[in-house]
């Protein structure tokens, strides 16, 4: 805690709030281009949160207006290998008239603050400058150097934010061996003596992929056997129907041991449509990290009702668990068939590390310490984070943003989800248990 000007005592706490809510409100959407409408502006306002408190934060734009922020904190002992604390700032877009609150205006209702961004993850960035805030204005260092990153692109890959970072400016993290990001530490309630909180120790891979389908072109009332539609439809078709088999990771097995241990019962891998079921919010989450699966996401083709055209496109979002990449690129070209031309849009690898460790259990401690039915539990995560990239300089990563949730609250909805929202309470919390991490991290 620390005095502020007014001379009324402040901490972390006090400020997350009003901290998530400021970042809420300047809208920093991704569409995914070379834009990046107010990531400038975010990486400046936190720059200033953190120069207020005696750091000298670097912002880097590896494009017009695509900024991060880069700060390190000194730590006791500055000959222990480096802690990487890193969030994003951008977020999907949202359009306004579906959502019961404006957005970008950081409303606070129903005990949440609401807004684009209040999960994935301004909470997380309001979290971790609040804790900072604290630390530095009461002169609390920490056991080792600290590393922030406030990342632009995210959203979108990265290649704008951490991406550029990795590439360009490695030397900014020097040292760093772990670190903590997003979608990770939340909980989810199992009975009034147990609550488990999941901590994201591994992440499917990614490939996002145009599929192209050439055929003869020709006019509409025309009789035509090599219609690119109709081949690319059918061969979209079968990959959205497809049922993927289920792949067991170590990760997802240590998930299903805990949670047939919490829940004390045996978990069938082989039936997990009965697993799920009993995960309420969070199955839309786990049941994803069973399977490969690749979601048909866009179409194009043609330009007149009476024309058809020669050529018919897709794109798809296909994801690959760890170790079984080879698999998922023989499925996926056995499904499409060869009339179907596959192409690169974006791609990344699947990650994994072990449950165990001091950073675990720094993790679990502080978990605990601010809730007596707290078990820490790893998981992995269907989708992906910038921890992919910190991955390639050799820093083991871990998704933990902690949060305390209401049983009743789609926490798994919340993410790109209308109506995104995040419990007053759990910024509180995260703050309590960041700080605690931190100590003993």
């Amino acid at each position: 805690m620390s005095e502020s000007s007014a001379g009324r005592t402040v901490s972390g706490e006090d400020e997350v709030v009003d901290l998530c809510r400021d970042l809420i409100r300047i809208d920093t959407s991704n569409y995914g281009d070379h834009s990046g409408p107010g990531e400038r502006k975010a990486a400046e306002w936190v720059a200033e949160k953190l120069a207020e408190v005696g750091l000298e934060p670097q912002i880097f734009e590896s494009h017009k207006g695509r900024a991060s922020t880069v700060a390190r904190i000194e730590g006791e002992d500055p000959s222990r290998p480096a802690l990487l604390i890193h969030g994003h700032t951008d977020v999907v877009p949202a359009n306004a008239a579906d959502w019961t609150y404006d957005p970008f205006a950081g409303e606070i209702a129903d005990g949440c603050v609401w807004g684009r961004g209040a999960v994935d993850m301004k909470d997380m960035d309001a979290m971790t400058l609040a804790v900072v805030r604290d630390r530095m204005r009461s002169g609390r260092k920490p056991p080792r150097d600290i590393v922030l990153a406030f990342l632009a692109d995210e959203e979108a890959g990265g290649i704008y934010g951490a991406r550029h970072l990795v590439d360009k400016h490695p030397g900014l993290f020097e040292g760093v061996t772990e670190a903590i990001g997003e979608v990770g530490g939340f909980s989810f309630t199992v009975n009034e003596n147990l609550r488990l909180y999941l901590v994201e120790t591994a992440q499917k891979g990614m490939h996002w992929m145009r599929l192209t389908v050439e055929g003869t072109a020709g006019h509409g009332s025309m009789t035509n056997n090599d219609n690119a539609i109709t081949e690319l439809c059918e061969a979209v078709g079968r990959l959205g129907r497809h049922q993927w088999p289920v792949r067991v990771t170590k990760t997802v097995r240590s998930f299903l041991d805990e949670l047939s241990d919490a829940l004390g019962t045996p978990l069938d891998p082989d039936n997990m449509d009965a697993t799920l079921a009993k995960l309420g919010g969070i199955a839309k989450m786990v049941g994803a990290t069973l399977r490969n699966s690749a979601a048909p996401t866009m179409l194009g083709a043609g330009y007149k009702v009476n024309v058809i055209p020669g050529q018919a496109t897709a794109h798809v979002d296909g994801r690959f668990l760890p170790g079984y990449e080879e698999e998922f690129f023989a499925d996926l070209d056995r499904i499409l068939g060869p009339r179907v031309k596959r192409e690169d849009v974006h791609g990344d690898k699947a990650l994994e590390t072990d449950f165990d460790g001091r950073l675990v259990e720094a993790m679990q401690g502080a978990l605990k310490a601010e809730d007596p039915i707290a078990r820490a539990v790893p998981y992995m995560l269907s989708g992906g984070t910038d921890a992919k990239s910190f991955d390639d300089l050799g820093i083991r990563c871990f998704g933990f943003a902690p949060l305390q949730l209401p049983p009743e609250l789609d926490f798994a909805g919340m993410f790109h989800g209308v109506d995104e929202r995040v419990p007053v309470e759990g910024l509180k919390f995260g703050v309590r248990v960041l700080d605690r991490f931190i100590d003993n991290a």
